[in-house]
């Protein structure tokens, strides 16, 4: 990851785009600080309501910090909050840093892609609770808007998409190692969705007809391809806009 920060801080140092020096306007800027102003509220609100809502909730307790759902808000919270300091500072906003923006952005349209169309279905009613939406709905929405408000101001290259595929390949790796070493992420399982319950009748590379339905691999190709297809579509709008 270092690395990566590295080679895209090198990419600032020897080309600045002209399109980076524009200034962006005050409504852009007022609704942008709106729009982050929301993200970061609706997340720490979702959190610190998911910690309290005890172990037995739906993804909530003290084990709620164990879940790509919770590091994806707080990392696209801080990446909100730190934008909004240095639109203030009225600086050029270096490309790596809207290379971060970008990638926080598709990491928590995965959190509400995942939620709304493979979790919900799957606990029913009690999925949506009020913690539930302000992580996985309006924490989504906002955050994507604001990066469309902003994101024509970057120079964020279409090779850039491979990097989607680190913050959600480093939680499989993290909960993988849960899953060996056995952590409770609810009571009872030691995986946090079940699309990565390494022992589950599909296994790795199995199928079957019944929850999961296919083996883990499966499921982390198909997410992985589909943050791919989100990036490069998210490009592809920033590129027709501008």
């Amino acid at each position: 990851m270092l690395y990566v920060i590295k080679s895209l801080m090198k990419r600032d140092a020897t080309a600045i785009t002209g399109e980076n020096q524009i200034k962006m306007s005050v409504k852009r800027k007022t609704t942008s600080y709106i729009l982050k102003g929301i993200v970061v509220l609706a997340a720490v609100s979702g959190i610190w309501l998911s910690a309290a809502g005890g172990r037995n909730s739906f993804m909530g307790g003290s084990r709620v910090f164990m879940y790509f759902t919770i590091q994806s808000n707080l990392a696209i919270a801080l990446i909100c909050a730190a934008g909004g300091i240095l639109m203030l500072r009225s600086g050029r906003i270096k490309d790596w840093r809207f290379v971060v923006k970008f990638v926080g952005t598709v990491s928590i349209t995965l959190t509400g892609a995942v939620f709304c169309f493979v979790l919900a279905p799957t606990f029913g009613p009690k999925a949506w609770s009020l913690q539930n939406i302000l992580t996985h709905v309006i924490v989504p929405v906002a955050a994507v808007a604001d990066f469309f408000v902003t994101g024509i101001y970057g120079n964020i290259r279409m090779r850039d998409i491979v990097f989607v595929t680190l913050p959600p390949l480093a939680y499989v790796i993290y909960a993988g190692i849960g899953y060996v070493c056995g952590w409770d992420f609810s009571k009872g399982a030691n995986y946090p969705y079940f699309f990565l319950n390494w022992g589950s009748p599909a296994g790795a590379f199995g199928f079957t007809g019944e929850l999961p339905y296919m083996g883990c691999v499966w499921w982390i190709g198909l997410l992985l391809i589909g943050l791919l297809l989100v990036g490069a579509a998210y490009l592809l709008i920033l590129k027709l806009w501008k």
